[in-house]
């Protein structure tokens, strides 16, 4: 039973992870369809930065069988006098890898490159190459340079793409050789895990390298975490769930504010631990005084990839093709609603901001959720179509945010669990509107769907479906607003009583 790179830094991550994938595969979710693009799109990318190292030697497998020769291949061409290997993979003992680049530079001396699609080199990354270059050693290697070749997140395409500007080249050398020590002894520790009859202890205060999120779906699949346990806590840190666990604190209710820094750690316990909203009317009422008629009810949806599809994108940048706009012209009036959808394999900015023009107005409040994200994509179109540059100008300068209220902890209901996001706001505000019932029901698999039904062409047979989908599912998003902003009004109407925050006493 062999330790690959991939295995390492599932223990590094969580030491179970690590005896899950060996003993029970199956209680590890299969990437989504979402992380799959995530795979493809790094693909994608290594691709452009193997062009930076001329003459190379791709080996890699296609097949089960096609891996296993990979090590026989690997030392076959090296044996032959190839300088320069893209997948070639090495074993020692119980210890295996495959390198995304490996460069003879000398005798038994070989410099070793690792390709990411993020925009720098990161810490995950030098475990990952000092794992290789421990491997390396022990297969009588010496091992000169360690780099990353990362992307370039200030490339602008213009015209074919360039991969010597695409790409950046980080030297790791230094920091991957300190790590090298640490390397070996966890390389010892992960082999007695994988070895064990039994699972190590799975809690999530064993998490690292930012795994939390990912490591609590598979927890919860094999322990019964019951309702409104500690986990539900937002902005969860391993180091607080130990602290928690010591204390044999269960239940998100029976934690202390005083184990909490977070204000929105503060303001969940709070809401759960009394059975009341926290609800600041006064500061709800001047928010919606300060709106200006008509109201613009606004949202995009975007397109981002790490390779460019059009000239004057850069990597990951976010770039409209899509949005929904619901107008209130004056107080007591129907909303309206209007949109844009690009459906052609082009880019949308022109076209988009040319339609937007025409239908937002000189004056009157717009309104989005999380608004820098809005604002962000104005000023992009602004720089992509001239031509709008003041229009766009204007539009941020008339934006407000109808997430503030509950943001800025103006009103809490537990059911949000510690989020300002829309998705969980609007089933605890307005339970009758429901994400769940659209076959799109996130931004992500929204991006990623038109990205392949329009970019890409992969969808053809579900493009007009898709289409429609996406028009449901934005159409939604500023409809929800619609109704949030009402609830918020018929809040504090005339009928209300407005005063001071409501003070919750909490009987400890």
């Amino acid at each position: 039973m062999q330790l690959s790179k991939s295995e390492y830094m599932m223990f590094l991550k969580h030491p179970a992870w690590l005896w899950l994938k060996k003993h029970a595969k199956d209680k590890l979710p299969p990437p989504d369809d979402n992380l799959q693009a995530m795979f493809d799109a790094g693909n994608t990318f290594e691709s452009y930065a193997e062009q930076l190292f001329a003459g190379g030697v791709r080996l890699g497998f296609d097949n089960y069988q096609e891996y296993l020769s990979l090590p026989e291949r690997t030392k076959q061409a090296l044996a032959e006098g190839t300088k320069t290997i893209f997948q070639g993979r090495f074993e020692h003992e119980k210890l295996t890898f495959i390198c995304d680049v490996l460069e003879v530079v000398g005798v038994r001396m070989v410099d070793l490159t690792e390709i990411k699609s993020s925009t720098t080199a990161k810490a995950d990354h030098e475990y990952d190459l000092a794992f290789q270059v421990y491997v390396l050693e022990k297969c009588g290697w010496q091992v000169r340079n360690v780099a990353v070749v990362h992307v370039n997140n200030e490339y602008v395409r213009s015209g074919a793409i360039d991969p010597n500007k695409l790409c950046s080249k980080t030297d790791v050398s230094h920091a991957v050789r300190q790590r090298l020590s640490q390397t070996e002894r966890d390389i010892q520790s992960a082999l007695k895990v994988m070895s064990e009859p039994t699972m190590p202890n799975p809690s999530p205060a064993r998490c690292r390298l930012g795994s939390l999120k990912e490591w609590l779906t598979i927890y919860k699949g094999l322990v019964d975490v019951e309702e409104g346990s500690i986990y539900e806590l937002c902005r969860l840190d391993p180091s607080l769930i130990a602290v928690l666990e010591e204390e044999g604190i269960t239940k998100l209710r029976d934690i202390h504010p005083d184990y909490v820094q977070k204000p929105a750690q503060k303001l969940q316990l709070e809401v759960v631990r009394s059975g009341k909203q926290i609800v600041q009317k006064d500061k709800i009422r001047s928010f919606l005084d300060g709106l200006e008629y008509p109201l613009y009810f606004f949202d995009y949806e975007t397109l981002s990839s790490v390779v460019p599809y059009f000239d004057g994108m850069r990597p990951y940048g976010q770039y409209p093709f899509q949005y929904s706009l619901h107008v209130i012209d004056y107080h007591g009036a129907t909303p309206r609603h209007m949109s844009y959808l690009h459906k052609h394999n082009s880019n949308p900015a022109e076209s988009l901001s040319a339609t937007l023009s025409k239908q937002i107005g000189p004056s009157g409040t717009i309104l989005a959720w999380y608004m820098g994200f809005e604002k962000a994509c104005n000023t992009t179109l602004g720089e992509m179509a001239p031509e709008y540059a003041e229009f766009f100008a204007n539009i941020n300068k008339r934006m407000q945010d109808l997430m503030f209220p509950f943001s800025k902890g103006w009103y809490v209901d537990a059911a949000f669990g510690g989020s300002a996001s829309i998705k969980k706001v609007l089933p605890a505000l307005v339970p009758s509107l429901s994400y769940k019932e659209l076959d799109i029901q996130e931004g992500g698999a929204a991006q990623r769907l038109w990205m392949e039904a329009v970019l890409e062409g992969k969808r053809d047979d579900e493009k007009d479906s898709i289409l429609a989908a996406l028009d449901k599912y934005c159409e939604l998003d500023t409809w929800a607003m619609v109704e949030i902003f009402n609830f918020l009004t018929q809040l504090v109407g005339e009928n209300s009583i407005v005063g001071k925050p409501q003070q919750l006493a909490l009987d400890w």
